[in-house]
């Protein structure tokens, strides 16, 4: 991967996502349907890694995030997204097997009838218990402190572990 350069010093800096926890009514015709919960919706990935996804992708030069974040959501899904709040932000290294990323995940709320498109071969509304067991990146992992977070209202712990801190440089 290329980096880029400022005065003779080479950078290489990771990529910024966003991914959307879109909730959406357990109907496929987008209605409230009474006693049920409502689910998430993922995408099953066109392109590798193949797999099921929250929808999301990369933010452009010049984008906000949560513009990026409604934009991603409107060309894998067509739903006109509307964000709720900016959920967490997933950093680990290794998270995406493409590039080092970091994403900011942000929940919001669709209604209507959702189309795959762009990058996305087939859509799905899922409820907490039927969730595909091919999830990729750390979408699982996403999706699981979601699921905690409207189940106890408390967010991911932002503190790093002790063996990710990293000390500071002084070059």
């Amino acid at each position: 991967m290329k980096g880029w350069t400022v005065m003779s010093r080479q950078y290489r800096n990771p990529l910024v996502t966003v991914d959307i926890i879109i909730e959406m009514p357990a109907s496929p015709k987008g209605d409230a349907v009474k006693g049920q919960e409502p689910g998430i919706l993922l995408i099953e990935r066109r392109n590798p890694p193949r797999g099921w996804a929250l929808p999301g992708g990369f933010v452009d030069y010049g984008e906000s995030l949560e513009t990026a974040a409604v934009r991603e959501a409107m060309e894998e899904t067509s739903l006109e997204v509307t964000l709720l709040e900016q959920f967490h932000t997933y950093s680990a290294p290794d998270r995406d097997p493409r590039h080092h990323t970091v994403t900011t995940v942000y929940i919001g709320r669709a209604s209507g009838i959702p189309k795959a498109m762009d990058d996305a071969r087939n859509l799905q509304v899922f409820r907490k218990h039927e969730l595909p067991a091919d999830i990729v990146f750390d979408h699982a992992r996403i999706i699981r402190d979601y699921y905690d977070y409207r189940a106890f209202g408390k967010k991911p712990d932002s503190r790093v572990p002790a063996a990710e801190s990293v000390e500071p440089s002084c070059s």
